[in-house]
């Protein structure tokens, strides 16, 4: 079996998407699966280059991993399953929040939708593909409900699993300029304005003025990323450092820039708790939320609209049941702070959940999806 796997060109530093993809490509060859990776920038030419070269290639299957940013915003790979002549798999990595071209009205995208041919977001990828993935519930729900398409639901691994309690928490802490007896919470992902950060800030602020002194929060990820270069990076980075001197807890924040997975791995290993408090809420579509999990860590979550069915507050995290409020975020701090067994509770749910998210599985899935797609040759057949 070969497989044409069509991305990005992004750094797998910088971009999800690409990381993911870079795992799922090495887990794939890893059982013995042949893959060709093209990438695509997302221009007309580029797409017919692309193309092109598959075509050359004769794969069985063409498997391309879809999100706007992956290819510049442009439309153009969504017409992919016209040029290829072989079976198209797309995974839906974002859905349910674009269009191209975002001018066009919402009711003339719905009655195109209706035909069952064509897509606001994906063109033809997910219409006149021989099956979608999605990695959550909430995006597969959304293809149902605009095309009648039912996704093959393959979960993601984490972004850093655990690698173990190589150093002493003690060594990690000093190293990062934590102190040894500290309450750390733990953010872990690329930082952006979008993932609530200055509202923990605020909260770890409003905490240690009212008497919790040991409170240290530990920021672990980079800051350039796909969705913000390196100019806007580095001016959020500045704004954030300028803001925990605004609440005056500079010296009980840590930031330490992006790390080697080694080291992530150990630092969550050293942390207490974890928090997302991202403005549109978290989903198991976060491999920095299952790296979380992976680690054994009670974790904190802002709810998404509609809200992840695997986050259960009180069993497999705490909800925060606001976005974009510091005050909630205390009260969500504080609930798992002062409840032991509330920790162990929904750390232990939150760790089962993430058990049977590895990448050999996850390869293993695919492979079954792509026998799917083979044995019904020439029919769609989403799974």
């Amino acid at each position: 079996m070969l497989i044409t796997m069509v991305q990005g060109g992004a750094d797998p530093g910088r971009d999800g998407v690409a990381d993911y993809t870079r795992h799922l490509v090495g887990a794939l060859a890893g059982e013995g699966t042949r893959v060709e990776q093209v990438p695509v920038d997302g221009s007309a030419r580029g797409v017919l280059r692309a193309a092109r070269r598959i075509r050359e290639l004769r794969p069985d299957v063409v498997h391309v991993q879809f999100a706007p940013s992956a290819f510049g915003f442009s439309p153009w790979p969504g017409l992919l399953p016209d040029l290829v002549g072989a079976p198209v798999v797309t995974t839906l990595h974002e859905y349910g929040w674009w269009a191209a071209p975002p001018r066009v009205p919402d009711a003339v995208w719905r009655a195109l939708e209706r035909t069952g041919r064509f897509d606001r977001e994906t063109w033809r990828l997910a219409p006149a593909g021989a099956a979608a993935v999605t990695t959550n519930a909430g995006h597969a729900a959304t293809l149902r409900e605009r095309l009648g398409v039912e996704a093959a639901l393959v979960p993601l691994a984490p972004n850093v699993p655990d690698l173990g309690r190589t150093q002493p928490r003690e060594a990690v802490r000093r190293r990062l300029g934590v102190p040894e007896d500290a309450e750390v919470i733990a953010f872990f992902g690329f930082v952006h304005p979008v993932k609530g950060l200055r509202y923990l800030i605020e909260a770890v602020a409003g905490l240690r003025a009212a008497g919790r002194r040991r409170l240290h929060l530990l920021v672990l990820g980079g800051f350039t990323s796909l969705a913000l270069p390196e100019g806007e990076a580095r001016a959020f980075r500045d704004e954030l450092t300028a803001w925990t001197r605004t609440c005056g807890v500079a010296d009980h924040v840590s930031i330490t820039g992006q790390l080697p997975a080694e080291e992530v791995s150990a630092a969550l290993h050293a942390s207490d708790l974890t928090a997302f408090p991202f403005a549109a809420g978290a989903t198991t579509k976060s491999g920095a939320l299952l790296s979380a999990f992976a680690h054994g860590l009670p974790t904190i979550v802002t709810p998404a609209d509609p809200p992840d069915p695997e986050l259960v507050d009180g069993r497999t995290v705490v909800v925060a049941p606001r976005v974009r409020d510091p005050e909630v975020l205390r009260d969500a701090l504080v609930r798992l702070l002062d409840d032991p067994a509330l920790r162990r509770r929904v750390a232990a749910a939150g760790a089962a959940l993430g058990a049977e998210r590895t990448w050999p599985r996850i390869a293993e899935r695919h492979r079954e999806l792509y026998a799917r797609v083979l044995g019904v040759r020439g029919e769609p057949a989403h799974a």
